[in-house]
This record gives structure tokens, C-alpha cells and sequence, in this order.
């Protein structure tokens, strides 16, 4: 022991062990948070049932131009679980927001899906987009979700955690 610390008295000592033993068990919770967290924004699934990485993933997609994919899918979810009365206003809204060729957030969808989409927006029902969410989710999965992952948005949702 050094000399400083002998010439305390033991009940010092005592509490001063307390408190490292404590302050230790705190850091390694803390690194075990950041590591989990750093863990849920690996994966896009985890990612968008977190409100906190959902929102850092909204305002790197906004940064890029590309937030309607985002919204788009979001409103999808929304729909899937709409009850059958609000089904039929809800697939006309997400088909005006984000599918008609003029739509003010239109998303990146290949000809077919959009015209599939079109001929069952009369009659909708629980799936009906269920394609085309698929379709953009892949898209944000293997081009946006990388980019978030390697951006500044990304280290401070990290932080934030």
C-alpha cells in the first residue's frame, strides 16, 4: 500500500473500496448499454421499432432527399392494422401521397408493382401493400440503412443512447 493511503483510517479505506467496486459495476453497465444499442442500430428492423433510431434515421433520410421511403412505409404499418372502415380512406391516401405518378412523395416503385397496386386500391384489404412496403423496405436495407450506419446521424443516436 502507499504511504498516503496507510496513514488514513480504515473506514476510509473501506468506503473508498465501496466505491470503486461501485463506479466499476456502473462502467461496465454503461459499456454494456452502449454496446446493445450499438447493437439495435445494426439491424433495420430493431432500428425502426426504436422511436429514437427511427427519428435519426427520418432526419438522415431528410438530409439525403429520401425521407419518403421512410413515411412511406411507416404509413403502410399504420394501414396494416387500420380498422376495415379506414382501410379504404387510408390505401387512398398512401396511393395519392406516395404512389401516383405525380404524387407529392413519390417512392421509387417498378412498373409492375405500381400497376398491381392500381388495379386492387378499389378493393383494398390488410396486404394490400405489402408488396410494395417489402419492396421499399429492401430498398432502405441495402442502399439508405448502410449509409445511415457510416453518417454522422448515426454516431449521435449512438451517443444519445
Amino acid at each position: 500500500m502507499c504511504k498516503g493511503l496507510s496513514s488514513l483510517p480504515s473506514s476510509c479505506l473501506e468506503k473508498a473500496k465501496e466505491m470503486r467496486v461501485k463506479l466499476s459495476h456502473l462502467a461496465e453497465t454503461h459499456h454494456k448499454q452502449k454496446v446493445q444499442d450499438g447493437k439495435a442500430l445494426q439491424d433495420l428492423d430493431t432500428l425502426l421499432n426504436s422511436k429514437g433510431g427511427r427519428q435519426a434515421f427520418r432526419d438522415f433520410l431528410r438530409s439525403e432527399f429520401s425521407e419518403e421511403n421512410l413515411e412511406f412505409w411507416l404509413a403502410c404499418e399504420d394501414y396494416r392494422v387500420a380498422s376495415l372502415n379506414l382501410q379504404k380512406t387510408k390505401c387512398s391516401s398512401i396511393y395519392s401521397q406516395f404512389i401516383h405518378p405525380d404524387a407529392p412523395q413519390e417512392v421509387n416503385l417498378d412498373a409492375e408493382t405500381r400497376e398491381a397496386l392500381l388495379s386492387v386500391t378499389g378493393s383494398p384489404c390488410a396486404d394490400t401493400f405489402s408488396n410494395a412496403q417489402q419492396r421499399i423496405y429492401n430498398l432502405m436495407a441495402k442502399d439508405s440503412f448502410p449509409r445511415f450506419l457510416r453518417s454522422p446521424h448515426c454516431m449521435e443516436a449512438v451517443k444519445a443512447h
